[in-house]
């Protein structure tokens, strides 16, 4: 029994050893990944860009995995002058990825080392382009028309102040020749020149943020915040303006409906004392002295003693029918 377990033990060593020596033969790429296989430092297979299990000598050959999908590099702000010698911080952004994965191994060995390199190739593209250019080509796009932002109605707005530095008519913004768009192409066309000598290629650069420095941000408030004053105070001008239009119409309508409405109060009146005078007059003529008496004595019910005093003769007619009859 005992030399039974002494003979299957180095047995067992074996097996176990050629098990450790056999995982160490395989390696697996995985989706999206790439991989080279390196002899004492020195490249012996690959690229293995495709998925899947190979083959590598055990403890000898070492195998390096680089991703095959779009990486990200963000930059640090920076603050560059452009050529308006106006001072912004720029932040930008970028895609690239590794197409040599045998060039970039052996030039920047990760992507640490690669980000590295990418911060001094994107940085001076970035900063050649933002100082060659205008303010307003970087913050607009090519496509974008200038427009008149203020134009001063002499009927509600005074003119300008002279030496306010202001356009008295109107104000017109400056006109994009490139634009963001074409800056950020020159800027990518730029850096595609210098990546492949790494084994990367930059897919894309974007500009994030464009902001201006603290002094120069202040002024721009403060500017921004007068113009839309000065609109702002010219929307209140017209405002008063037509408000006045407006109320001026109105009183010239009222006062035309008013003379309509007198007018037309006047002809009915008339034409009501017409008919009254007309049908007075029919029943005078019908009986005389009905009419008489019937006028008579409305009058009596008119007089009032309270307010007046009226003075008369018992002969007078208009007692005539108080009296006894002779």
């Amino acid at each position: 029994m005992m030399s039974a377990g002494k003979k299957t033990l180095p047995l067992l060593v074996v097996i176990l050893l050629a098990a450790l020596v056999a995982s160490g033969a395989f390696f697996t790429v995985r989706e999206g990944h790439q991989a080279i296989v390196t002899q004492f430092g020195k490249p012996v297979g690959g690229p293995y860009k495709q998925a899947g299990l190979y083959f590598k000598i055990p403890m000898i050959q070492e195998v390096h995995t680089f991703e095959e999908r779009l990486l990200k590099w963000d930059g640090s702000p920076n603050q560059i002058p452009t050529r308006d010698k106006k001072y912004i911080w720029v932040d930008t952004t970028a895609r690239w990825r590794i197409t040599d994965p045998l060039r970039f191994l052996q030039t920047v060995a990760s992507e640490r080392g690669a980000l590295s390199r990418l911060d001094d190739i994107i940085d001076s593209v970035v900063r050649d382009q933002v100082s060659s250019n205008l303010l307003v080509e970087l913050v607009r796009s090519s496509d974008w028309k200038p427009v008149t932002v203020l134009q001063r109605d002499e009927k509600y707005m005074p003119a300008s102040a002279p030496g306010s530095g202001e356009d008295d008519q109107t104000r017109i913004d400056t006109a994009v020749k490139i634009g963001r768009k074409t800056i950020t192409r020159a800027m990518l066309a730029e850096a595609a020149k210098l990546a492949p000598q790494y084994g990367i290629q930059v897919v894309d650069i974007e500009i994030k943020r464009i902001n201006y420095v603290e002094s120069v941000q202040r002024q721009v408030f403060e500017r921004m915040i007068s113009e839309r004053k000065r609109i702002a105070s010219q929307y209140r001008s017209e405002g008063e303006g037509d408000k006045r239009r407006i109320l001026g119409q109105m009183q010239k309508e009222m006062a035309r409906i008013r003379s309509g409405a007198y007018k037309k109060a006047e002809e009915i009146k008339g034409q009501g004392d017409a008919a009254a005078t007309r049908i007075y007059g029919k029943a005078y003529g019908r009986d005389a002295d009905f009419y008489a008496l019937f006028m008579t004595l409305e009058a009596y019910g008119r007089a009032d003693s309270s307010r007046s005093q009226l003075i008369l003769s018992t002969e007078s007619d208009f007692y005539k029918f108080l009296k006894a009859p002779k």
